[in-house]
């Protein structure tokens, strides 16, 4: 099921771990050559926390050291809570090594680790962190970036995405850690001799709370057909487990472990999955789920083989909340995302809230009005009575369970929410930049854009701009186009939501044309 469970060694223990009573790990002395072939001292690189965690590229800013700085400004941040803290990792690139080292600092300085003892999706660590009364948990993944990343996440006792006051926190505690070389560690069979490493299966606790937000008995005997797209990740398994055991079948694509994505990009938007989308355009499946690289993120196909974006599922699930389940509240949204939510909204008599991209803005408030959902562009959605968070495995089967509710294809239930709130195009274009100019580059637009922003784009006329998260510009039509710079990788997005695809694709030029954009396009999603 693509869920095996391995004990594997942890490489970095030859390095450091081998003295049974290592009270601290001083930082390297790196050297690196200048021009002129002298050596010199080489500082670590800064940790800095995007829009949801800290992401970098293995062995050049993602390093043993850097990881330990972050494990160590975790345990500074927890002392005096005497919980314990939940570790899990994705299929990455030695993704259990790294958690190793994590859960060998957290040990060295006094806590109790429970360790996930196989790759687990995001949300299955932050239900842990619930599930287990912990004070937090430190996931190790680099989400749907590309294969040279990894990053870690950070998750309070409420499961959710760390607010900004914490990472702030977090990321000066690591700048100590890193300054002072104060970083403490032991061995990590020392750390499980001792007690202090726990290896725990998440998996029980989970399905029992996904049993809680759908209804397993009656998806697994309805005989629906679903294609699950694991793309190498860690939901890989968890789709089939969930629905094994009755009439529904579950046939995977990608669910085995393959730390360069096999070529792949894990993000789950049409371009990025050929294979799923050529297995759905064959026929013979109700459903097709595809999950990014820490399942997280859910992406969707149709019955016919037809991609349905990110902007229709989080339509199509707030509909379904709100007109089957008739379930009510609020619900929160990134301004990246759909203006078709705001039309069910005003439909259903409740409120809705446009917010900075990313759950560590969407989950508090979430909590603090006891949304009834909420989501983001990327395919990130979270429910209410589950974590203030995105699980792309539950909001797969709550798609599922959309289509046994409605009892039509998911096809028509599309044309239903069209009905209800009318035609909505969408586009998003991609634009990779060079990494080690991304931040000159983004200073030089932002300043550009706060000086002289467009009055108008593409003849229609900007009624209103929102600059707190990139540049969005609303057009009096109720159409708009925004730009901003991903928090994760080096990318410039430009985005676009109008009545008519051609309308989208004008807007888009129209900005990038403001823009002086002259990078090619390496994606754009429908």
């Amino acid at each position: 099921m693509g869920l095996s469970r391995s004990s594997l060694g942890t490489a970095a223990e030859g390095r450091v771990g081998s003295m049974a009573a290592l009270p601290r790990v001083r930082q390297p002395h790196l050297l690196g050559t200048n021009p002129a072939g002298t050596m010199r001292p080489v500082k670590p690189t800064p940790v800095h926390f995007g829009t949801d965690g800290w992401r970098g590229i293995v062995a050049d800013d993602f390093t043993y050291t850097n990881v330990r700085a972050v494990a160590q400004a975790v345990a500074w941040y927890l002392e005096g809570d005497g919980r314990p803290v939940v570790v899990g990792h994705d299929t990455r690139f030695s993704a259990e090594l790294f958690a190793r080292e994590v859960a060998r600092v957290l040990a060295a300085n006094g806590r109790q680790v429970l360790l996930l003892d196989g790759p687990a999706p995001t949300q299955v660590s932050s239900w842990t962190v619930v599930a287990r009364r912990a004070a937090g948990g430190v996931v190790v993944t680099a989400s749907h970036n590309p294969p040279e990343f990894n990053g870690l996440k950070y998750k309070p006792d409420y499961g959710g995405s760390a607010p900004p006051e914490v990472v702030t926190e977090l990321e000066k505690l690591t700048a100590r850690a890193q300054e002072n070389e104060d970083v403490r560690a032991m061995s990590f069979s020392d750390a499980q001799a001792q007690g202090h490493v726990e290896m725990v299966d998440p998996r029980p606790a989970y399905i029992e709370q996904i049993g809680r937000m759908v209804d397993l008995p009656r998806l697994r005997s309805a005989g629906l057909r679903i294609l699950h797209e694991a793309m190498h990740g860690s939901g890989a398994g968890y789709v089939r487990l969930l629905l094994d055991g009755g009439t529904t079948r579950v046939d995977e694509l990608h669910a085995d472990r393959n730390p360069g994505f096999g070529g792949m990009h894990p993000e789950p938007i049409e371009q990025y999955m050929p294979d799923a989308m050529a297995r759905m355009g064959q026929g013979g499946y109700d459903l097709g789920i595809a999950n990014d690289g820490d399942a997280d993120r859910v992406g969707i196909v149709d019955e016919r083989g037809v991609f349905v974006n990110q902007h229709q599922v989080m339509a199509l699930l707030a509909m379904y909340l709100l007109e089957k389940r008739g379930e009510r509240g609020a619900l929160v949204r990134s301004l990246t995302s759909t203006g078709m939510v705001d039309k069910l909204g005003e439909r259903f008599g409740v409120p809705v809230y446009e917010l900075q991209v990313g759950f560590k803005y969407i989950g508090p408030k979430m909590t603090e009005t006891d949304a009834l959902f909420g989501g983001e562009e990327s395919g990130g959605f979270g429910f209410r009575g589950h974590l203030p968070e995105r699980d792309g495995i539950l909001a797969g089967l709550m798609v599922a369970q959309m289509i046994v509710d409605y009892a039509m294809p998911l096809s028509r239930i599309l044309a239903h929410l069209e009905d209800l709130v009318g035609p909505h195009a969408y586009a998003r274009h991609d634009i990779r930049l060079v990494r080690e100019e991304y931040q000159a580059r983004k200073r030089e637009m932002d300043a550009r854009i706060g000086s002289d922003p467009p009055r108008e784009l593409a003849g229609g006329r900007v009624v209103r701009t929102r600059s707190d998260d990139g540049f969005k510009f609303y057009l009096e039509d109720g159409s708009w186009v925004l730009v901003r710079f991903s928090g994760t990788e080096p990318l410039m997005r430009v985005y676009s939501e109008a009545p008519t695809r051609d309308r989208v694709d004008e807007l888009l030029a129209a900005l990038e044309s403001y823009l002086g954009v002259s990078a090619p396009a390496v994606g754009a999603a429908h």
